[in-house]
């Protein structure tokens, strides 16, 4: 049984989503259950213009992050296996799609640090139910481990990055997940619910997502500007996170970390909106 929550998991924009997703979702299941694969091609991203590190060179990083105090040690909270699954080589019309991490997602929880750790350790046999993140780094900049690096975690339902998207079940009009790793700052207690915005993440919530965030680059080979935000590739049009996020102070604790590292070949700066 779902847990009972005071606040809903995520924010949204609106107190009321329109009603436009759900008919295209309704309009996806039907062209979905016919088998027919659409006209346009797979949307693959143009290739990445920075590496991927050896093992050796990322926990050097580890290491030295660790050491800044910049990096606490992961902690295993693994989420239910309801709430996760696998990156798929291949879409709900059988055609191959992109399923390596190639893009990193920002969130925060609006609820609380246990109401979200009960949310995802809870069974949700229904998809619609399904969600949770790689990481949760709480106000101290603990590292929360909810689902490993190489499976799908479901962060962001309806979603795209440009016009990159996958469907991977028939129900869904296409999400980022394939290729997603989700990042989520813990909520500050003045934030929780559906207000605009609030106090804000800490000094050492910044630091941590910093280091985390070199530390996938490096392993997975992405570059700075396929780093973004929930609110940026929703397109469902209800969801608002991190909604105090403060790109200045995020910039100068991930320029530290890269220099630490020697990977600040990484920076090719962020997307434009």
């Amino acid at each position: 049984m779902r847990p009972a929550l005071p606040l809903p998991p995520f924010p949204s924009r609106s107190p009321t989503p329109p009603t436009v997703p759900a008919a295209i979702a309704a309009l996806a299941l039907a062209l979905g259950a016919c088998g027919k694969a659409p006209s346009w091609p797979v949307r693959e991203l143009a290739p990445s213009p920075v590496p991927r590190q050896s093992v050796e060179a990322v926990d050097r990083c580890r290491q030295t992050l660790s050491a800044r105090g910049d990096l606490r040690p992961e902690v295993a909270t693994p989420a239910d296996p309801t709430n996760f699954g696998e990156r798929e080589p291949r879409d709900v019309f059988g055609r191959q799609v992109p399923h390596q991490p190639a893009l990193i997602v920002l969130h925060e929880t609006v609820v609380s640090e246990a109401d979200t750790l009960q949310l995802f350790r809870t069974p949700h046999p229904r998809n619609e139910d399904q969600l949770t993140y790689h990481m949760l780094l709480s106000p101290t900049g603990e590292r929360l481990r909810l689902v490993p690096d190489e499976n799908r975690a479901y962060g962001a339902g309806m979603s795209a990055w440009g016009d990159m998207s996958v469907r991977i079940r028939p129900t869904s009009v296409g999400s980022i997940n394939n290729i997603a790793l989700h990042l989520s700052l813990v909520t500050p207690p003045d934030g929780r619910g559906d207000s605009p915005a609030h106090s804000g993440y800490t000094a050492a919530q910044y630091r941590a997502a910093a280091a985390q965030v070199v530390l996938w680059q490096a392993r997975w080979g992405i570059p700075l500007n396929r780093l973004t935000t929930h609110a940026a590739v929703d397109r469902s049009r209800t969801r608002s996170d991190p909604r105090a996020f403060r790109w200045d102070r995020f910039e100068r604790a991930w320029q530290a970390a890269a220099r630490a590292c020697g990977f600040t070949a990484y920076d090719t700066g962020r997307a434009a909106s």
